[in-house]
């Protein structure tokens, strides 16, 4: 992080106009062009003094030149220092456009559930910061279950099809130790539907366990049967079900310049894995704010030179996922905060205003 750089607010004026000039033309960005964008902070300023304070900046490692004839580029720590100076702002759901409010909003008509607002929310994400859209959900430890079907897809390989009392809907390809029938099968999802409908996942768990240590008799059989595609398909509570919406990845296409890296992320987001591990691992369950990752290449090679912007989904304070944005270093990180703390502030009201 940057919290260590120490400039004066001058020099914090000219970065900014750096960096956001170099957001909007990729170009190297000269004293001249600094003047001619007649930002008041600066307009005083002659062309040799914002020179030297260019110069003290490349020297405190914020700044950089190609070439020797070229203007001069922001460093991966001029943007995290940009980005703490927006952070430090008021809340950014609250900075978003008017314009950009309404077209979020109505977006999401028609939804009717949860899994359909996140769905949407990483189409609505691309569209609207041109970066890579995804929405992430956790199961949580009080969903309580409304209907489950197991369907047999081949030898040991079975769909569960789980649905919650808040509207999730949750497939997943089981891959079990021994074959089951369609008919045990049946069995298992005719048993936990009758017998557990509204329960709370976790005591689904706890009560299968205790009845198969209890019951010795011809029903142990579809008691373990039961137990076991149960804890495939929803896994412990600290260890919560996740599923993730992915929109937009071809965005990336029009910013990265290295096509075989490209490609090598292509394929990461396909499949979805690496999005999980990355917002589990940067977006913690108490963050209430929107947080700017850098350095994703440390925990995925293919995210070198790419950022997360993202923020926790909340339904009464509790935390049941992130939604977020992986974009090019060179992004509209000022509007790409607001809208993705804008769509996270949405989804309490959203996900009560269905349920």
């Amino acid at each position: 992080m940057a919290q260590d750089v120490r400039i004066s607010p001058r020099q914090r004026a000219i970065l900014t106009a750096v960096v956001e000039s170099y957001i909007a033309t990729g170009e190297p960005v000269a004293s001249k062009s600094i003047l001619a964008a007649g930002a008041s902070s600066i307009a005083n300023l002659s062309s040799a003094t914002i020179r030297n304070e260019m110069a003290a900046l490349d020297t405190a490692g914020l700044l950089e030149q190609p070439h020797s004839s070229a203007g001069r580029i922001p460093t991966a720590r001029a943007f995290r220092y940009y980005v703490e100076q927006l952070t430090g702002r008021a809340d950014t759901s609250q900075q978003i456009s008017e314009q950009s409010r309404l077209q979020i909003d109505d977006s999401y008509a028609g939804v009717a559930t949860a899994s359909e607002f996140l769905q949407r929310t990483s189409h609505v994400l691309a569209l609207m910061t041109q970066g890579v859209g995804v929405a992430l959900v956790s199961a949580s430890h009080r969903d309580l279950l409304e209907h489950v079907h197991f369907s047999r897809l081949s030898e040991s390989r079975v769909l569960a099809v789980v649905v919650t009392r808040s509207g999730m809907v949750r497939d997943r390809v089981l891959a079990l130790d021994h074959d089951l029938t369609l008919s045990e099968l049946e069995a298992a999802a005719r048993f936990l539907n009758q017998h557990f409908q509204g329960w709370n996942i976790d005591d689904i768990r706890a009560e299968i366990s205790r009845r198969a240590e209890r019951e010795r008799s011809e029903y142990v059989r579809l008691m373990n049967s039961a137990n076991d595609l149960w804890q495939r398909a929803m896994v412990r509570s600290d260890a919560a079900t996740q599923n993730v919406w992915v929109g937009g990845v071809a965005n990336l296409a029009a910013h990265e310049s290295d096509r075989d890296q490209l490609h090598r992320l292509m394929r990461a987001l396909e499949e979805k894995q690496h999005l999980v591990d990355l917002l589990n691992a940067y977006v913690d369950a108490q963050q209430d704010s929107v947080r700017v990752i850098f350095n994703l290449e440390e925990h995925a090679p293919e995210m070198r030179n790419l950022v997360l912007i993202a923020a926790p989904a909340r339904v009464g304070g509790e935390n049941h996922g992130a939604v977020g944005i992986i974009g090019p270093t060179r992004m509209q990180y000022e509007n790409n905060m607001n809208a993705v703390g804008y769509i996270a502030s949405l989804f309490d009201r959203m996900l009560n205003s269905v349920q």
